[in-house]
């Protein structure tokens, strides 16, 4: 009796596995090297195929000091455009166009703070990627059976010891990467770094968060960074300040000049 019983509970298990082709057969999650090797193609297609673009940029950078609290509202025309010199790689270079601050019409280059960032446009995708794997380590979070919508999340530390100059992150930091299992893309970046130097005689603790969104650009889609934010705090529990760095980015469009050739003696056109 017990043999047969047996049997046939072997025998449902394989109906039910039968009538279920996707408990038969699952999609085995990806290698913690897949998930790099595809980041790194991502971030290649980005560095070589993205094109010269501006949007949108709103900052509100502010510095809070016991009741003293100083804050700088700026709209910008951010622009990201890649620089070509002979025998060397493609470079991407940001700047700006200031059109107001704390909504007065002014004209300037440069954000004054009272805090600033910059470089995530030009670098900030190299912080997970191969050519980092001498800087960092890198670990795959456990995926769970069963929640294939889920992103993927890769912790990454900065090696201790001396690191190389090629190394985009300086100082001592961790975080985390959100990808995007269907584009294997990365949706969100967090990063700490417990020893920043906010100023030449204040060390504290700096967080930032990335959020990257898809753009559309000349037919094809990127993912560009969609919301900034940084905060840092001095570690002396005495000294209440906190510097803070809230940019938010829209309105994409792909940097293109026109031109027309006019037949010789046509008349100018107004």
């Amino acid at each position: 009796m017990q043999v047969r019983l047996a049997g046939a509970v072997i025998l449902l298990l394989g109906v039910l596995v039968a009538s279920h082709p996707a408990l038969a057969q699952q999609t085995p999650s990806p290698t913690l090297d897949e998930i790099l090797l595809r980041l790194e193609s991502n971030l290649h297609r980005y560095d070589t195929q993205v094109p010269n673009f501006f949007c949108s940029e709103h900052v509100v950078s502010s510095v809070v000091s016991g009741k003293n609290h100083q804050s700088t509202i700026t709209d910008s025309i951010f622009r990201l455009k890649r620089t070509l010199k002979p025998g060397q790689a493609a470079t991407l270079i940001e700047s700006r166009e200031i059109k107001a601050v704390n909504g007065t019409p002014v004209e300037g280059r440069d954000i004054h703070g009272p805090t600033i960032l910059a470089g995530v446009f030009s670098g900030g995708l190299d912080t997970v990627s191969l050519s980092q794997k001498a800087c960092m380590s890198y670990t795959l979070q456990p995926i769970e059976p069963g929640h294939s919508g889920e992103p993927y999340v890769v912790r990454f530390a900065t090696l201790p010891g001396q690191r190389p100059s090629s190394c985009v992150l300086k100082e001592e930091g961790s975080g985390r990467a959100f990808i995007d299992p269907a584009t294997m893309q990365v949706t969100r970046m967090e990063l700490i770094v417990p020893h920043h130097i906010i100023l030449p005689a204040t060390v504290g603790v700096w967080r930032i968060s990335i959020g990257y969104a898809p753009v559309l650009l000349g037919g094809q889609t990127f993912w560009m960074p969609s919301t900034i934010t940084s905060r840092a705090t001095p570690g002396d529990l005495e000294d209440p300040t906190v510097w803070s760095f809230n940019a938010h980015y829209s309105n994409y469009h792909k940097l293109e000049v026109s031109f027309r050739i006019l037949p010789f003696n046509s008349p100018t056109p107004p």
